[in-house]
């Protein structure tokens, strides 16, 4: 990544699932940009707690990307404006049809499943009860995905053509094994997952592959849930 200031910056964090579907978008697009690494995990207070963080992203999260002079907030509007400024290697399908199809797919998961697992809704509900609660509303969601899929899958989500649908499945196929969750059910989504998982774009958007990722958790040979890393 070069460090020229015309750049788009990606403020992002390894384990995020949320900069991780703009990673994909980023990779897939070959959208050049530079990244800033916001600890959510640091001792004493995550960095997106810090005061010119919270400037950036009123939310306190991540990813938040500095583009075109705007600085944009939340996965789905960065995806979506990454599409409309930037329409070499699309993302969305010209039917219209399609095009639907992939933004209920991404509705669902964005929506419906990831919010219910992430580190904020964990602090709420109290760790102890995390990997009962993820299993709950990833395997709800999945139902749901797996459903969807029957309708519209060819070899990705919405037919042969790779899409913002597939930018959020794969990293929610990721959490879900993090959790633990039996995938046997979900024969469809597996298969896309597998499919993508050997995508360049995809594997270099993998979160073992990101400059802040600990080396102790990059060197795992399989996901491996931890309420430290959840």
């Amino acid at each position: 990544m070069s460090n020229g200031t015309e750049l788009p910056i990606l403020y992002s964090f390894w384990r995020s699932s949320c900069t991780w579907r703009v990673r994909n978008a980023l990779n897939l697009k070959g959208i050049s940009y530079d990244l800033k690494t916001v600890d959510l995990y640091k001792s004493g207070g995550g960095e997106q707690h810090n005061d010119e963080y919270r400037q950036l992203n009123p939310m306190q999260q991540v990813p938040a990307l500095q583009i075109d002079g705007n600085i944009l907030i939340e996965s789905m509007a960065i995806l979506h404006y990454l599409e409309e400024t930037r329409p070499e290697n699309p993302l969305l399908p010209q039917d219209k049809l399609q095009r639907a199809k992939v933004r209920e797919i991404c509705e669902v998961i964005t929506s419906g499943i990831q919010p219910f697992q992430n580190s904020s809704t964990f602090d709420y509900i109290g760790r102890e009860k995390a990997l009962e609660w993820a299993q709950y509303w990833i395997a709800r969601g999945f139902r749901a995905v797996e459903k969807l899929l029957a309708a519209s899958a060819g070899k990705y989500c919405v037919g042969d053509q790779i899409t913002l649908a597939d930018c959020c499945l794969v990293p929610q196929v990721f959490n879900a094994r993090l959790y633990k969750v039996d995938l046997t059910p979900y024969v469809t989504i597996t298969r896309i997952g597998r499919e993508l998982a050997e995508h360049p774009a995809f594997k270099a958007a993998h979160p073992y592959n990101q400059v802040d990722c600990p080396p102790d958790v990059a060197n795992e040979k399989e996901v491996v849930f931890s309420l430290e890393h959840a």
